[in-house]
């Protein structure tokens, strides 16, 4: 059997299908669409103009409400968080595929904050969440152990070591506290149970990866959900993924470059490209040196790199136009202005699509003017901010 070769282009444009930016977004499915069929929507901290998991679906399906992201999200038990590339929600249906991660977990016994009295400490947990939960870690008795951040606890870490294990279940984000239930009042019945050996959690993994991606290397489909590279290779056969060959990516793991979803590769990828800002930890951009193989854009994030060394800004969004990564913009509001801080281009064409995004994340988040700040050359703020005037209101 002949290996399928594609192009760079080729690779690109199914990259950018799978990930719901090139053709017309199905909106019948709205954000529960979008969050099943990318597999994973990672969470994070940073709120710049919105905090990334609410980025994911308005990157996609454009200036969907952001209550209707949450209630998306949390209500009619349709998603749990757990972790996958990091800590990320996940449709509910996955639950039974994440029972390898639950049992290393136990396993191991602990996590790295210590228990004084595991037995008593979860048993109290489990006690109060079945009597009054949902709860916050705050509800369940308090978080922090008085000192530092990372201090938890007693509290804190048994309802953590219990959410690790699978008794207790991550139901919901409340004002960025996690809100914690029992795993048989969070996860439907028929899901509950984790009867899935390694192999079959794994697999299932890798063939949701290369569905997710559309095509990629041994690495790319490994790390989607952050598994190990022998993890894939036991599995990867009997994923469905087929192997090809994409023209300039010469890394090889027993032969092979990469591998694609059959589907992928059925239909042309064509359509209408999105124009958009996207989060550093969106899917699409979340792993680096497949960002530079794909779009030959260097990205990083640099909040938590000292401002004076900073080159893009605090949480630089990159641009994507036309399916290519065409500039980035570090966003921040002050009142009802969107203040793109620092941008660049990757070329003068790039003004037109800057602008058109920064106006529709302005008026996605209630702002009614952009304001560029700081640019990478003069002549790249002032294009910028001409097509912003030339824009429709």
């Amino acid at each position: 059997m002949t290996m399928i070769s594609l192009s760079a282009d080729e690779a690109r444009r199914i990259a950018l299908r799978a990930q719901g930016f090139l053709g017309a977004p199905d909106r019948r499915g709205g954000v529960r669409g979008v969050l099943r069929h990318l597999g994973a929507v990672q969470l994070d901290t940073i709120s710049v103009l919105a905090r990334s998991h609410e980025l994911i679906p308005y990157a996609r399906l454009g200036a969907v409400g952001r209550e209707a992201v949450e209630k998306a999200y949390w209500s009619d038990r349709h998603a749990f968080e757990y972790w996958s590339h990091a800590a990320c929600i996940l449709p509910i249906e996955e639950w039974p595929h994440f029972a390898f991660r639950r049992r290393a977990r136990r396993a191991r016994g602990h996590r790295w904050h210590i228990l004084q009295d595991k037995e008593r400490s979860t048993r109290a947990v489990l006690d109060r969440l079945k009597a009054d939960g949902p709860l916050t870690s705050t509800e369940l008795g308090g978080a922090k152990n008085g000192g530092e951040w990372f201090e938890w606890s007693e509290t804190k870490i048994a309802v953590e070591w219990l959410l690790d294990t699978g008794e207790v279940v991550c139901s919901e984000r409340r004002g960025w506290k996690r809100v914690y239930d029992l795993a048989e009042r969070a996860v439907p019945d028929a899901l509950l149970h984790d009867d899935l050996d390694d192999r079959e959690c794994m697999r299932r993994l890798v063939a949701l990866a290369g569905r997710s991606l559309g095509v990629g290397t041994r690495a790319d489909i490994a790390d989607y959900h952050r598994l190990k590279g022998d993890e894939f290779d036991a599995v990867i056969a009997d994923s469905g993924l087929v192997p090809v060959e994409v023209e300039g990516w010469a890394q090889r793991h027993r032969g092979v470059a990469a591998w694609a979803d059959p589907a992928a590769l059925a239909t042309p990828p064509r359509g209408r490209h999105r124009t958009t800002l996207l989060s550093p930890f969106d899917s699409l951009v979340w792993d680096r040196p497949r960002t530079e193989r794909i779009f030959g854009f260097t990205h990083r994030l640099e909040a938590y790199v000292p401002k004076p060394k900073r080159i893009h800004g605090y949480f630089a969004m990159p641009l994507l136009a036309g399916g290519l990564l065409q500039g980035r913009v570090d966003p921040a509001r002050e009142g009802s202005t969107l203040v793109a801080r620092q941008l660049s281009l990757t070329s003068p064409k790039a003004a037109r699509p800057m602008a058109e995004a920064l106006q529709e994340a302005a008026q996605w988040v209630g702002c009614e003017e952009v304001r560029v700040e700081r640019a990478g050359s003069p002549a790249e703020a002032a294009a910028v901010t001409a097509e912003l005037a030339a824009l429709p209101a």
